[in-house]
């Protein structure tokens, strides 16, 4: 019997959706939308055309990886953050839903700062904070800062593709060291560290544990080795005023709070993500 993109669809789904995956539809229409190189708008049209057999082949091969293990952002190549379509690799984490409340805040304090803001995001990875930042607060100006030549290469094809070249820049920064004497007069550095216990990361999901970056994973031995040394070091990368941003793992909000304090931070706030997860802990430089 003849397939439809529309019965492809429902069988990857199926299969997806028992095989444990919370997002299945979206998973689904993703692989559909990549293997037959169609937008969504695309897909969602010609549901009722007819597939090739060696289409059906192309995404049995895909909803195999996928059940293997592998994140269907990497398997397609891109993911979407904030609006933004980013490219992904496997150099850099998925951008997740969760961390859109970093770049909100992020948007809101470039907005409030005005004309000429100056935003770092510090462990940038794909560069999706920083991006959806500059996307959304046209006035302000981006640094992504990142050690992995990889999650570098990742960084300046994003900020291409969201033809931001104009107010992006690029760096290769080593975050648990001093920033150099040109980092500095920044109003907020937006950062989402790694921060998995070391100890923990053998018990992470498999899309997780085996095919994302150890790098950007891994915290240290109680998960917050970044967050010490970005909140004592990069006091100077800030201007009177600015604001340290940080997203933070679960249960880590009062420890993070805490260090911020202790490095003379001020106005300290945490911010729950939409999942009711104490997710975002930002403290200022008043002196």
């Amino acid at each position: 019997m003849a397939t439809t993109y529309n019965n492809l669809f429902l069988d990857a789904r199926a299969r997806l959706k028992k095989a444990g995956v919370e997002s299945a539809q979206l998973e689904a229409r993703e692989i559909i939308c990549y293997a037959a190189d169609k937008t969504r708008e695309q897909f969602y049209r010609d549901m009722s055309l007819y597939v090739s057999g060696s289409m059906e082949e192309r995404v049995e091969e895909l909803v195999r990886r996928r059940l293997a293990g592998e994140p269907v952002a990497y398997i397609i190549g891109e993911w979407e953050f904030y609006g933004l379509s980013l490219d992904i690799s496997r150099d850099v984490l998925i951008p997740r839903m969760d961390t859109e409340l970093l770049a909100e805040r992020g948007i809101i304090k470039a907005r409030e700062s005005g004309e000429g803001t100056r935003v770092l995001d510090l462990c940038a990875g794909s560069g999706c904070v920083g991006l959806a930042v500059a996307a959304n607060a046209p006035e302000c100006r981006v640094v992504l800062a990142e050690l992995s030549e990889g999650a570098l290469r990742v960084c300046k094809q994003n900020v291409r593709r969201c033809e931001l070249n104009a107010r992006v820049t690029c760096l290769s920064v080593n975050a648990l060291e001093s920033p150099s004497s040109s980092l500095w007069d920044f109003d907020a550095i937006v950062c989402n560290p790694p921060y998995i216990p070391s100890s923990d990361i053998a018990g992470l999901d498999v899309s997780v544990r085996d095919y994302e970056p150890r790098m950007a994973l891994d915290g240290g031995g109680d998960g917050l080795d970044f967050y010490r040394a970005v909140a004592a070091k990069w006091k100077s990368a800030l201007r009177l005023g600015g604001d340290l941003i940080f997203e933070v793992g679960l249960g880590q909000a009062e420890a993070v709070q805490d260090i911020l304090a202790e490095n003379g931070y001020e106005d300290i706030k945490i911010f729950p993500d939409t999942q009711g997860v104490l997710r975002v802990v930002e403290g200022t430089i008043n002196n």
